[in-house]
């Protein structure tokens, strides 16, 4: 039976290569940032009136729900892509280059609507083979807080009927185009920004005694919260602290008034994860009181950890091993990256997993760069995969 439907999958996937291409290029070159996915928004809308999967527009402003209905209208799972794109210039010079300059789609969203819209297409024509019924969530802003997945929950996507388990896919440029990576349990880190506003008493740089330097007090709390993952933290608790922002308006010879510096929290436990929000107020507050300062801290709480369900991540690895072969699935690695995708997997078990996309010829192994492009071979079996694992997962899925 496996093989059966595997042969029947790869014969549709054919059919529709060159369309996955032309969806995924055409939103590359029509990038639109967080919640301002309006132009996304309908070409989604329009391609599912075309396929003839009924939907619902408008959902957390851009966010769009499609519904395909199998044999049991209440047993269902959802498949999730996210729509926004980054404030990058894009520097390839390709075809499908972004026309909206200082947008662009470097995280990969554009490929993961597209495989989404042509899986779906591909699920809507085997529905009434299908074991239960499926949520197709395409969701506005994964790249800025507070996230879409939240507001996409909060406007109900998973209810009406109840989601059994939510299933996402992400490009990952480090693997090897035509492979998938799974990881049971903890995936991906929680992640909250840190903005700290160290304040002093500016004045000329030749008169240190008549001043209280801010720029020196910001770079002494920048040492001090070192300690707050070296000496604080558990090794047992995976915790990355970094600040990538510190900008002090003064000259060579003038003190400014108050430094900015921003940056990251990120970790895997919501206990440390409070502590470490306390820790850091602390020793910035107290660090600049003691040099005759003061600091406003402010932290904006932003995405929970990605816990991948064991029970589903499982299967599903078992399902792209007979849909892939057992040497295409890779075992993944703990990261440090976030995904709003949490929030979905703190509400129902839920499985994140990775699509490889290595381009042939290319040094492109990052996410988030000005030359990021993906091998479109992996458009192919992404969005194959997709419908075999929705298939299975429907058809082991206990009434």
């Amino acid at each position: 039976m496996a093989d059966i439907l595997k042969k029947r999958i790869e014969q549709y996937c054919r059919l529709y290569h060159s369309e996955v291409v032309a969806i995924r290029r055409h939103l590359h070159a029509h990038p639109e940032l967080a919640f301002q996915e309006y132009q996304t928004s309908a070409f989604i809308a329009s391609k599912l009136t075309q396929y003839g999967i009924p939907f619902q527009a408008n959902v957390a402003k851009t966010g769009i729900v499609g519904f395909i209905e199998g044999k049991k209208k209440d047993k269902v799972i959802a498949l999730r892509a996210d729509m926004d794109a980054l404030p990058i210039l894009e520097l390839n010079q390709v075809s499908y280059k972004s026309q909206n300059e200082g947008v662009m789609h470097a995280c990969g969203h554009d490929a993961h609507s597209a495989m989404l819209l042509v899986a779906a297409r591909i699920l809507n024509e085997i529905r009434h083979d299908l074991d239960g019924s499926i949520k197709l969530i395409f969701q506005p802003s994964e790249e800025a807080f507070p996230g879409g997945a939240k507001a996409m929950i909060e406007a109900g996507v998973l209810e009406n009927p109840p989601v059994r388990h939510v299933i996402g896919q992400h490009v990952f440029p480090n693997m090897e185009a035509g492979k998938v990576g799974f990881k049971s349990g903890m995936y991906m880190a929680s992640t909250d920004e840190i903005y700290l506003t160290v304040k002093g008493k500016g004045g000329h740089g030749a008169t240190p005694e008549l001043n209280v330097d801010p720029v020196l007090i910001g770079a002494h709390i920048l040492v001090a919260l070192q300690q707050v993952v070296s000496r604080m933290a558990s090794p047992n608790i995976p915790t990355v602290l970094s600040f990538g922002r510190f900008i002090a308006e003064g000259q060579t010879n003038v003190i400014p008034d108050q430094v900015s510096i921003s940056g990251t929290l990120r970790t895997f436990d919501e206990k440390w994860r409070a502590d470490a929000h306390q820790k850091i107020t602390q020793l910035a507050q107290n660090m600049a009181i003691s040099m005759g300062g003061s600091c406003e801290v402010r932290i904006e709480h932003g995405y929970p950890y990605v816990v991948n369900d064991p029970t589903l991540t499982n299967n599903l690895s078992l399902f792209a091993k007979e849909y892939l072969g057992t040497r295409k699935v890779e075992e993944l690695s703990l990261r440090m990256t976030a995904e709003d995708f949490a929030y979905y997997a703190h509400q129902v078990p839920s499985t994140f997993y990775r699509v490889g996309t290595r381009t042939k010829g290319k040094e492109i192994t990052n996410l988030h760069t000005a030359q990021f492009d993906i091998d479109e071979e992996s458009l192919f079996k992404g969005m194959g995969t997709m419908v075999y694992l929705a298939y299975r997962t429907l058809e082991e899925l206990v009434d």
